[in-house]
């Protein structure tokens, strides 16, 4: 997930967001990221299954 980063790094991009934001801002962060998460994963799972119907031929073009 974070490719070559090691725990050094890490810990200082932490440390840095913490600065950034705050203690107290970095919950609703998270919770907005999640919710915006779920949010996508829904929107493409109605997309996948809107081209699902529509790929199936109806009865009608069936000969």
């Amino acid at each position: 997930m974070f490719g070559n980063l090691g725990t050094g790094e890490i810990i200082l991009i932490i440390l840095a967001i913490l600065i950034l934001f705050g203690a107290k801002k970095i919950p609703e962060l998270a919770q907005g990221i999640g919710k915006g998460m779920k949010e996508f994963k829904k929107a493409l799972k109605d997309v996948e299954d809107e081209v699902k119907t529509t790929d199936k031929p109806s009865s009608s073009e069936k000969k």
